[in-house]
C-alpha cells in the first residue's frame, strides 16, 4: 500500500463505530497487513501480548481499554516485558474516545481524540515499511487531500470519459487546478464568508447532482468577470458574492464535467477539509500524479523532502545569502544592498515538475528578506521579490499549472506570515496574468528566452496565466544586475532506456560537439544546456543526478564538454538516497553536482561517514568523477598496473547452448564415471556462480572426439553446434563448424585454479562476490577470471576499496555495475606489496572463503543479500578492508570519497594523466 491508500483506510476506520476487540486488527489491516497475518494474530499463533492486546513482533503492541484508562494502558504497554522481547517499534492505547501512541525508538508521541487519529497517520507509516520524514508526519493533510482529489478525478472520468481523452485532458486538468484554488481561497479568507465555495455548491446544486456542473460553471464565470460587468454578463445573484480573480485561472473554457451523486459527495467532502494546512512545498508534487494515469497507481509516492531540495539550493546560493546576512548585522546600508541583491536573483528550474525547487527557493528567500526588514525596522514592508524571478520549464501541462498555483499559494502564505492576514488579502486579488512557468520540452527550448539574462528582457505580456500554452516565457523582465541560478531534478533515464524522441533530444543538444551522445543518460542534456547558459550569462547551476553521469566511459565523453570555457565543479554531494513515499522503497542513489565559472572560491564535497554522519570537506579541486583530485579521465589499460594477475574473459562457447548440460541432462547420458570426469567439466557464468546453479559442458580434446562420437546424444549435440555455426553470417564462426566439439574461443586449458567474478555486479551488494573455484572448472565469457592467481588477488577484488573504484570508473548496465578488466582491474592503483602484505591478504581471502563455507549450501546471492549477510562473513570482509587499507595509508579510510581521493592521486602519479585547465 502507498501513503494515500493508507490514509484513506485509516480515515474510514475512524468513521466506523469503535469495536474494542476488532480495532487492533482493523488498524493493522489499514497499514497493509494481509488477512493471513491477521488470522495468525487472532488465533494467538504470533500474538505475543501479555496485556490482552495485540502484539506484532518487530512492529507494534496495541491495547484497547476501559474509558479513561488510556494513559495508564500506554504506560503498561511501555513497561511490558513482551513489548521489549518482541522489539516493538510502537505502542498504542485507545478507549474509543481518546487515542495515545508512542514511537519507542524516537520517543515521539501522539495524543488526540479518537476521531482525529487519522490526522497522525504519517506517524505510523513505518508500520507499512515506508520510511517517513518529519514534514510528512507533521503534514498529513497533503496526502489526505491528494487521496480525496484522486477519488473525485476517477469518479468524474467514469461519467465523462471524453474528458480523459487526449483532446480534453487539458480541460480536465485545468478544472482540477481551479478546484484546488477555490478550496484554498475559501479557507484562507481570500473568498468572503465561511467556505463560500463548498456551501454554494451544497445549497445551489440538486442533491441528485443534476445541475452541479452548471452551478460550478457559473461560479467560475463570475470569478473571471469584473464586478462592473457582471450584470451585463448575466452572472446569477448568488454567484455575485465571489471576487474577481482574473490571472487567466478562470478564463477560457468554463465547461465543467457532469457530476454523479457520488462525485458531488466527494467534492463536498474535499471542501470540508482544512485547506489552510496545504503545504505548497510538497503538495504540488503529489497532486500532479492525480492527472497521470500511469502515476496514479503510485499516488503519494511523489514527495521530495525539503531537506533534500535544500542540499541543492543551500550550497548553490542560499548559504551565501545567509553568510552575507550574518556579516551585515544591523548595518542598514549593508542590509539594503543585500535586499536589493535578493530582489534580482533569478532561480530557474528547467525540469520543474510541480515547482518544488522554485517554491522552496522562494520561501527561503522570503525568510531572509523578512529578517532584513525586521532589522531595518520595516517589518510590514511589501516584498521586493517577484514571483516572475522564479522560472521553470515543464513538459506536462498540468504539472506546469500546479507549479504556478503552488508559487501563488506560497506567496500568499509568506505575505500572511511576514505582513499579516489583512495586508496579504488586500493585495492578493486580482491575480496577475504574467506567465513565468513554460510548458514544453526543456531540451528543445531556448533557455535564455525562458529565463533571459540581464538586458535581454522578452517584451510580451501573457493574456492568460494558466490557460495559454507558450513556446517560451513571455513577460517583461527588467532585472538589471541580477544573478541567475539554475537548479532542479531532471528526469533519470539511462542511455539504454531512451525512446526515439529522447534520443532525438540528445542528438540535437550535442550536435555542435563530437561527443558520442548515444552513451549518455538523458540527464546529460540538462548539464550541456546549463553549461552553455553558464558560459553565456555567468549562471551557476546544480542538478540532482543519478551517479552514472559521473561513472564509466561516459565521463570522458561528457564532462570535457560541460566544463569547457573555464567552468569548474564547485560542490558535490556524493551517493545519498533520494527517497519517496513508496512502501519499502530503497530510494535512488544520486549525487548533487554544482558548477560555476572557475574562481578561487572554496569547493566542497559532502558525503556520509562510516557512522552515517554527513561530513563536509573543503577541497582544492573536484574532478568529473566527483573525487577531490586533479582533473583526469581514466583510460582503459591493456596490462595491469603493478604485480596483479592478468584478468581475462571466460571462454566463449559459440554453440547455441548445445555443448552445455544441466545436472539432470548429464546424468541422463548414463556415462561411465571415468568418461564423465574426463569429457565433462563444470561450467560457470556470472549467473551460475552467484546463484549456485549446476551447469556442465562437453570438454573434448581433438584426439578424444572419436571416443565420444559413439554416444547418440553427444553426436546429436555436436551436429546442432555445427549447424548453428554454419548458419552464422560471420566467416570466422562458419569456420568453427569444422570443430563442433571445441568452444569457439578458449581462454583456459581446463586445468587451472580459477578466481572468478561476474561481469555484471548488483549495485545493492556491499562487496564484489569474487570466488575461487578448483582446477577443472570452466568459465564462460559472462565472467572474468584469473588463472592460478595467488589468493591475495582475490582479497583486492573483494575489498570495499576496489568496489568504489569499479563503481566510479566502470559505469553501469541499467542500475548494476558493469565490470571491466581493462578499466576496473588493470587501472586499479596498487602500492608496493611486501611478502608479509601478500601473506596477510592471502589469509584474508581464505577467511572469506571459510566464512562462506560455514553457511553451505547457501549461494553467493543468499550470502551477499545486504540485509541478510551473515555476521561472520561481514566480519571477514571488514577485516580484509582493514588489512588492505592499512597497507595504503596506515589506517582505515573514513569514507568512499577519501578512498577515491587516494586512488586517483596514485593513478595520477603512475600515469601522469592530468587534464590541463583551460
Amino acid at each position: 500500500m502507498n501513503a494515500v491508500e493508507i490514509e484513506q483506510a485509516i480515515s474510514e476506520l475512524a468513521e466506523q463505530p469503535f469495536d474494542p476487540s476488532e480495532f487492533p486488527y482493523a488498524f493493522l489491516l489499514a497499514f497493509g497487513n494481509k488477512e493471513t497475518t491477521l488470522k495468525r494474530l487472532r488465533t494467538g499463533t504470533t500474538n505475543k501480548s501479555d496485556l490482552g492486546g495485540v502484539l506484532q513482533t518487530n512492529n507494534i503492541h496495541i491495547a484497547t481499554c476501559a474509558a479513561g484508562q488510556v494513559p495508564q494502558t500506554l504506560a503498561a504497554l511501555r513497561e511490558s516485558p513482551a513489548t521489549k522481547r518482541a522489539k516493538a517499534k510502537f505502542i498504542l492505547a485507545t478507549d474509543g474516545t481518546d487515542f495515545e501512541a508512542e514511537d519507542l525508538n524516537s520517543g515521539e508521541t501522539v495524543a488526540c481524540h479518537y476521531a482525529d487519529f487519522p490526522d497522525h497517520f504519517g506517524f505510523f507509516l513505518p508500520l507499512a515499511g515506508i520510511t517517513t520524514v518529519k514534514q510528512i508526519r507533521e503534514s498529513a493533510f497533503d496526502i489526505k487531500a491528494t487521496g480525496r482529489l484522486n477519488r473525485l478525478y476517477v469518479e468524474l472520468l467514469k461519467d465523462n470519459p471524453d474528458w480523459g481523452t487526449e483532446v480534453r485532458r487539458h480541460d480536465m486538468n485545468h478544472f482540477m487546478a481551479r478546484l484546488i484554488f477555490c478550496f484554498f481561497a475559501e479557507d484562507t479568507d481570500i473568498f468572503p464568508g465561511e467556505r463560500i465555495f463548498t456551501t454554494t455548491i451544497d445549497q445551489m446544486s440538486a442533491k441528485d447532482s443534476a445541475n452541479t456542473h452548471e452551478v460550478i460553471s457559473a461560479v467560475f464565470k463570475a470569478m473571471n468577470t469584473k464586478i462592473a460587468d457582471r450584470v451585463s454578463a448575466g452572472i446569477p445573484r448568488w454567484a455575485d458574492r465571489f471576487p474577481y480573480v482574473n490571472g487567466g485561472l478562470f478564463s477560457g473554457n468554463t465547461d465543467v464535467p457532469r457530476f454523479s451523486r457520488i462525485a458531488r459527495s466527494y467534492l463536498l467532502h474535499i471542501g470540508n477539509l482544512d485547506w489552510t494546512r496545504i503545504n505548497p512545498d510538497i503538495f504540488g508534487s503529489m497532486i500532479q500524479a492525480v492527472a497521470d494515469e500511469e502515476e496514479r497507481s503510485a499516488l503519494g509516492m511523489h514527495y521530495t523532502s525539503v531537506p533534500n531540495i535544500l542540499k541543492v539550493l543551500n550550497p548553490l546560493f542560499l548559504d551565501d545569502l545567509r553568510t552575507e546576512l550574518d556579516a551585515a548585522g544591523d548595518n542598514a546600508r549593508k542590509l539594503l544592498n543585500l535586499r536589493n541583491r535578493i530582489s534580482k536573483i533569478r532561480v530557474f528550474d528547467p525540469a520543474c515538475g510541480s515547482g518544488n525547487f522554485l517554491v522552496i527557493a522562494y520561501k527561503q528567500m522570503r525568510e531572509i528578506e523578512a529578517e532584513i526588514n525586521r532589522r531595518r525596522g520595516e517589518a510590514q514592508r511589501r516584498t521586493d521579490i517577484p514571483l516572475t524571478n522564479f522560472r521553470g520549464i515543464e513538459l506536462r501541462d498540468f504539472a506546469a499549472e500546479i507549479a504556478r498555483l503552488a508559487l501563488i499559494i506560497a506567496e500568499f502564505q509568506c505575505d500572511v506570515l511576514y505582513r499579516g492576514q489583512k495586508e496579504a488579502l488586500a493585495e492578493f486579488l486580482p491575480l496577475d496574468a504574467q506567465n513565468w512557468i513554460t510548458q514544453g520540452n526543456a531540451l528543445r527550448l531556448d533557455w535564455l528566452s525562458v529565463c533571459p539574462p540581464t538586458g535581454r528582457g522578452v517584451k510580451f505580456q501573457a493574456d492568460d496565466l494558466f490557460n495559454t500554452p507558450l513556446i517560451q516565457a513571455q513577460i517583461d523582465f527588467e532585472n538589471e544586475g541580477g544573478e541567475t541560478y539554475i537548479c532542479g531534478n531532471p528526469p533519470y533515464k539511462g542511455s539504454q532506456s531512451l525512446d526515439t524522441e529522447q534520443k532525438t533530444d540528445l542528438r540535437r543538444v550535442f550536435q555542435d560537439t563530437k561527443a558520442n551522445w548515444k552513451g549518455f543518460d538523458y540527464v546529460a542534456g540538462w548539464f550541456k544546456k546549463a553549461s552553455d547558459a553558464a558560459r553565456d550569462v555567468g549562471a551557476d547551476f546544480a542538478f540532482v543526478s543519478t551517479n552514472s553521469i559521473c561513472q564509466g566511459k561516459a565521463v570522458a565523453g561528457l564532462w570535457p564538454i560541460v566544463l569547457k570555457g573555464n567552468l569548474e565543479i564547485c560542490f558535490a554531494n556524493r551517493n545519498f538516497k533520494w527517497t519517496n513515499l513508496a512502501s519499502n522503497n530503497a530510494g535512488v542513489i544520486v549525487s548533487i553536482i554544482g558548477v560555476r565559472k572557475r574562481s578561487g572560491k572554496p569547493k566542497y564535497i559532502v558525503e556520509a561517514t562510516r557512522d552515517g554522519i554527513e561530513e563536509i570537506r573543503q577541497v582544492e579541486n573536484i574532478n568529473a568523477y566527483l573525487v577531490p583530485s586533479t582533473d583526469i579521465f581514466i583510460e582503459p589499460s591493456a596490462k595491469p598496473m603493478g604485480p596483479k594477475g592478468t584478468m581475462i574473459f571466460g571462454n566463449m562457447p559459440i554453440d547455441g547452448g548445445h555443448l552445455s548440460f544441466t545436472r539432470g541432462q548429464l546424468e541422463g547420458l548414463s556415462l561411465k564415471k571415468q568418461q564423465r570426469e574426463k569429457n565433462f567439466r563444470r561450467l560457470l557464468g556470472g549467473a551460475e556462480y552467484v546463484r549456485g546453479m549446476q551447469r556442465y559442458c562437453l570438454w573434448v580434446k581433438d584426439d578424444d572426439v572419436t571416443k565420444v562420437s559413439t554416444h547418440p546424444e553427444i553426436v546429436r549435440r555436436l551436429h546442432k553446434v555445427a549447424t548453428f555455426r554454419s548458419s552464422s553470417e560471420r566467416a570466422a564462426t562458419v569456420a568453427l563448424a569444422r570443430t563442433p566439439h571445441k568452444f569457439g574461443w578458449s581462454s583456459q586449458t581446463g586445468n587451472e585454479v580459477v578466481t572468478i567474478l561476474p561481469r555484471i555486479l548488483s549495485e545493492r551488494r556491499e562487496y564484489i562476490p569474487v570466488g575461487c573455484e578448483p582446477s577443472g572448472t570452466l568459465a564462460t565469457d559472462q565472467a572474468y577470471i584469473l588463472l592460478d592467481a595467488p589468493h591475495w588477488n582475490m582479497a583486492l577484488i573483494a575489498s570495499r576499496l576496489h568496489l568504489v573504484w569499479v563503481a566510479t570508473v566502470c559505469g553501469k548496465l541499467k542500475t548494476d555495475y558493469r565490470y571491466s578488466n581493462t578499466l576496473g582491474w588493470n587501472t586499479f592503483p596498487l602500492p608496493s606489496l611486501t611478502e608479509k602484505n601478500k601473506a596477510d591478504l592471502t589469509r584474508c581471502a581464505e577467511d572469506i572463503l571459510l566464512a562462506r563455507e560455514v553457511h553451505f549450501p547457501a549461494t553467493i546471492a543468499d550470502l551477499y543479500e545486504p540485509e541478510k549477510m551473515p555476521a561472520n562473513l561481514r566480519a571477514a570482509h571488514d577485516h580484509n578492508d582493514e588489512v588492505l587499507e592499512r597497507i595504503y595509508i596506515g589506517r582505515r579510510f573514513r569514507n568512499d570519497t577519501e578512498r577515491l581521493e587516494k586512488l586517483f592521486d596514485m593513478y595520477t602519479k603512475i600515469t601522469d594523466k592530468r587534464v590541463p585547465n583551460e
